[in-house]
């Protein structure tokens, strides 16, 4: 198991994204604390992971919330004694912000994702990494998407959050690479399974006139080397990989899973 006695915590483990990573953590032997700001959204997967014999907790934290976020780490050390995986997967709604070009989209659209997504990151990296450092070891996940590398239209603050994000891993790898905590990000395309990406890829129809999403899905994987976009379980076993010990000798880099439509 490549995750045995790890401790992880997940913000955002009702999403697609979050419990797809969450399922894999515990499958590889973590203990996962699954967050979220609804815990409605957390009961499916978590009586999932403990019915199949997983150690899973879940907690109502909202992750831009800094005594929240603070709150629930000085809960998780109490009792487990150490964290060692933390994995940001928060999305914000992409209706009003994707599919619409950067001249006519309301300043307060733009700002939302830049603001949501480097402020909740930062928070929640550093909440974990101070006990991190203590021990000499841990790893901060976070995942991204192409457009923090690649011009792409229509996708509003998203591309500047992303690379916002990817900035901050950095920084912090920096600063934290000293003392044993790794610091580590996945960047994908598109996954068709998720609502976020069927209701992203028909915002972007709209805005090309195209009939539906599936249209748009098309164009996409004909873009990737591979012909087809990245699945839900490969992103969740990189991220295993990631936060796993077989990984020791990364940090300070982000991890390409978008089939072939970036070349790095």
């Amino acid at each position: 198991m490549q995750l045995k006695d790890k401790v992880a915590v997940i913000y955002g483990a009702g999403g697609a994204i979050g419990s797809a990573v969450v399922r894999a953590f515990a499958k590889e032997g973590a203990k996962v604390y699954l967050t979220g700001h609804n815990l409605k959204t957390l009961e499916g997967v978590y009586n999932e992971i403990t019915a199949s014999g997983g150690k899973a907790q879940m907690d109502k934290v909202d992750a831009v919330n800094e005594q929240e976020i603070n709150d629930h780490m000085k809960m998780l050390i109490s009792k487990e004694g150490k964290i060692d995986i933390t994995f940001n997967a928060i999305s914000v709604p992409q209706t009003g912000i994707q599919g619409t070009h950067l001249l006519d989209l309301p300043i307060e659209n733009f700002n939302l994702p830049i603001k949501t997504y480097t402020m909740s990151h930062l928070l929640t990296a550093r909440a974990a990494a101070k006990n991190m450092i203590t021990k000499g070891a841990g790893v901060v996940l976070s995942i991204t998407a192409i457009p923090a590398k690649v011009a792409a239209a229509n996708v509003g603050g998203m591309a500047s959050s992303w690379a916002a994000m990817e900035a901050l891993s950095r920084v912090l790898s920096a600063e934290l690479g000293g003392y044993g905590v790794r610091v580590l990000n996945i960047r994908a395309d598109g996954m068709p399974e998720t609502d976020t990406i069927t209701t992203v890829y028909g915002l972007h129809a709209k805005a090309y006139g195209m009939p539906s999403n599936k249209e748009f899905q098309i164009i996409m994987e004909g873009m990737t080397q591979l012909k087809r976009l990245p699945k839900l379980a490969e992103i969740a076993n990189v991220a295993t990989f990631l936060a796993s010990d077989g990984s020791s000798g990364m940090t300070g880099t982000t991890v390409n899973v978008s089939c072939g439509s970036v070349v790095d």
